[in-house]
């Protein structure tokens, strides 16, 4: 599917201005149906639907066998109804299908629609890990992530996620313009591979706040790493949960939040 469309536009300074095409990365909602009962409608960069539907009800709690579901997209167009329905057995469907999504979700909120403040806790066990890093093994996978980044380096516009398992070996990288929707492809492009349980390491291109440590310990990824800030509640939860959260990682440079001990 295309991931970015080029559009006419004008480079303005105080001294002059200038046509030219700008490249930018594709927002476009896609609807999702659950045995045809529409669920929410996500906005994200069209590709690699099906894994972030997969990942998505993955976190939410509606469908966490490592089975394959069916999936059908119904109807399709340039922008407007992207329609795909999800068959899963009433039997198979966890409690988070009861939590329906009643508004869009849009691509920078991965929490938008939920009815109540109850419906974004989680509960489980604490993680543990034993995986060591180092300053080298951090930049060196950042720069594994970046070379893979092709919608940003065309349009400077999406956010990507990676994830390595325990020898710091790259196991998927996903791009889009919502960061919850990159991550979410990850996990669902491991949970289809069936290899979730190899993911160590989560890095992100962008910020990190509630709902990328929620997904990560769903997905029991026990590092998460960011190039950007952390919120409060990103570093409240992740303390909470035996989650390593790093921010700010750039230029050799990076804020630790959480479990420190497993940077050397």
């Amino acid at each position: 599917m295309e991931q970015v469309r080029v559009y006419d536009a004008i480079k303005a300074s105080q001294e002059n201005s200038l046509k030219l095409e700008d490249k930018l990365v594709i927002e476009a909602p896609l609807q999702i149906n659950i045995n045809n009962q529409p669920y929410t409608v996500v906005m994200r960069t069209p590709g690699d639907d099906k894994y972030l539907i997969r990942g998505l009800l993955f976190a939410e709690d509606i469908y966490k066998k490592y089975d394959n579901f069916n999936a059908e997209r119904i109807d399709e167009d340039e922008y407007f109804n992207n329609v795909i329905d999800i068959t899963i057995a009433k039997s198979d469907l966890g409690k988070g299908y009861l939590n329906k999504r009643t508004l869009l979700s849009v691509s920078s909120c991965g929490i938008c629609g939920k009815k109540e403040i109850e419906d974004i806790k989680v509960e489980g066990s604490v993680l543990h890990n034993r995986l060591k890093l180092s300053f080298v093994d951090i930049q060196n996978m950042f720069d594994i992530m970046t070379r893979q980044q092709n919608a940003f380096k065309l349009t400077g516009g999406s956010h990507a996620c990676a994830i390595f398992d325990n020898n710091k070996s790259i196991i998927t990288s996903k791009e889009d313009i919502g960061r919850h929707n990159a991550v979410d492809k990850c996990i669902g492009h491991l949970l289809e591979l069936n290899k979730l349980t190899q993911a160590s390491i989560m890095l992100v291109s962008g910020r990190v706040s509630y709902e990328i440590v929620s997904k990560a310990f769903f997905a029991k990824i026990p590092i998460i790493i960011a190039v950007s800030a952390c919120s409060s509640l990103a570093v409240d939860f992740a303390k909470e949960f035996g989650i390593c959260l790093i921010g700010f990682t750039r230029q050799n440079k990076m804020t630790i939040y959480s479990n420190p001990q497993y940077i050397i």
